[in-house]
């Protein structure tokens, strides 16, 4: 009896291990939602008609814009654990907790697949204003506390609070003007309501080719390939400052780690192809691919930085 038991204990073992690499083998065996929100989604189409192309299950990239992020994190928070549901994370979803009651928890309720790619942000000032570096801005801001104003794209938004840590650590004095949107704010810095902006870098690039805004620094601890003329904010005289914008999967916590690793090989794979550089690029993508622990690791440090900045900021959201 006790031989049998102990068959049918092995047994059972072998088969609770043996699942999720049945699952994975087998994944997937029906569409794909990709759930978008707080930024574009760009990414998701790109990669979602590759993976289509090689599962030959459609990728459905579902937008939920609400909320800054807020209504696709919990769509995905809630969703079964089974890898058919993806979320295009971006650097709002960690920016969020700190403004709003979420019904999710970023790290609980979620595992991290991939830091897809980032994106600078760029230091932009107004072309009357006479700075040229980050140096001219620190001394220019010293000698006239209160008098420059910078923009963003709201209360509470990534621009923001970069420019709130900026400010911390330079101890300077830059007054914030929002508004609803990233694009009214490029506009109101084009028109000198304000004379300093950290622009995402797909809206700073065409207006500092065109000569409307001047570029001075990009967020990214490395130079740009969007303007490799730029240095970054952090070799200008603040070591460490580092604020991409930047693109990751996340997927409801409990799915199965080689769903997961299925996941995170088809993205590795195609961030190597020449088109899917190409297209991102166009974007001013830069690809990263990490491993889903390094994923991990860096939204909890995202979460950090975002916490402190907002309680030492007091920034509050619209």
């Amino acid at each position: 009896m006790h031989r049998r038991l102990t068959i049918v204990f092995v047994a059972s073992a072998g088969y609770l291990f043996a699942a999720p690499l049945v699952i994975a083998q087998q994944y997937p065996v029906k569409p794909i939602r990709w759930v978008t929100g707080g930024g574009p989604d760009s990414m998701a189409r790109i990669l979602g008609q590759k993976f289509t192309d090689a599962w030959g299950q459609q990728v459905v990239v579902e937008e939920r814009g609400g909320g800054g992020g807020l209504l696709s994190a919990e769509q995905v928070a809630k969703a079964a654990p089974d890898g058919y549901t993806l979320l295009l994370a971006t650097g709002t979803h960690t920016i969020n907790p700190n403004f709003f009651k979420l019904p999710y928890d970023m790290v609980r309720d979620f595992a991290p697949v991939t830091l897809i790619a980032t994106i600078p942000f760029v230091l932009t000032v107004h072309p009357s204003l006479p700075v040229k570096t980050v140096t001219d801005l620190i001394k220019l801001a010293k000698a006239r506390p209160g008098e420059l104003n910078y923009t963003s794209g709201g209360n509470g938004s990534p621009g923001h609070l970069i420019a709130e840590m900026f400010k911390a650590m330079t101890a300077t004095n830059i007054i914030h003007v929002p508004y609803k949107t990233v694009a009214q704010g490029v506009t109101g810095l084009i028109a000198g309501q304000a004379q300093v902006m950290f622009t995402v870098g797909p809206s700073a690039v065409p207006q500092i080719k065109s000569g409307r805004i001047r570029g001075v620094a990009v967020t990214t601890l490395k130079r740009s390939n969007s303007l490799p003329d730029l240095p970054t904010v952090a070799e200008s005289g603040l070591p460490g400052f580092e604020a991409p914008a930047w693109n990751g999967v996340l997927v409801p916590a409990g799915t199965p780690q080689p769903v997961i690793a299925k996941i995170h090989a088809e993205i590795l794979k195609n961030l190597k192809q020449p088109d899917v550089l190409e297209k991102i690029g166009a974007l001013g993508f830069e690809p990263v691919g990490s491993t889903p622990a390094e994923f991990g690791d860096f939204v909890k440090a995202e979460l950090l930085k975002w916490a402190k900045v907002s309680k030492d900021s007091g920034a509050k959201a619209e």
